[in-house]
């Protein structure tokens, strides 16, 4: 008899191996498998033709997450303070829709922010997050900061954690 999950249901986190690279260091196979991921939740998921490959990932760390298997289930780049915002800064958050509901979105949080602190000392971390997730960034310390806005006709907010 197989399982029957809710939509929504949390199942136990498989581990994840983290490895972070400055953009030279990737290996074609990590930037395509990145690049795929994007693709896959910026792109088709959320139905929004944007211009993901936006000359910032040669200045960012890259932070994947790989399943046992070797497949890339979370990703995220992370920035210095004054390369995308005035203060260090994580983007392109993303976790693969076959790996969702393991918890892994709130790993990939916590692995970026760890990595931050430890390549580029403890301060300030903005982002410009998805309107439906300030609770889920939130629970990281991360509070709104300015008013809503629309970034390729999705609603956004700037959030700060200090």
């Amino acid at each position: 008899m197989s399982a029957i999950f809710a939509p929504y249901s949390f199942c136990p986190m498989p581990p994840l191996t983290w490895t972070i690279k400055p953009f030279a260091d990737l290996t074609l196979a990590e930037l395509y498998a990145l690049l795929q991921l994007r693709s896959a939740v910026f792109v088709v998921e959320q139905t929004c033709a944007f211009q993901d490959i936006d000359g910032q990932d040669q200045a960012a760390c890259h932070l994947l997450g790989y399943t046992e298997t070797g497949t890339l289930a979370a990703y995220a780049r992370l920035f210095d303070a004054g390369l995308s915002y005035p203060e260090a800064s994580i983007g392109r958050v993303a976790v693969s829709p076959a790996w969702r509901r393991y918890g892994f979105g709130r790993a990939l949080l916590h692995q970026a922010i760890g990595a931050l602190e430890t390549r580029f000392g403890a301060q300030p971390i903005q982002i410009g997050a998805q309107l439906y997730l300030q609770t889920f960034y939130e629970s990281f310390g991360f509070r709104q900061h300015g008013p809503m806005y629309l970034e390729d006709d999705i609603k956004h907010i700037h959030m700060l954690r200090a």
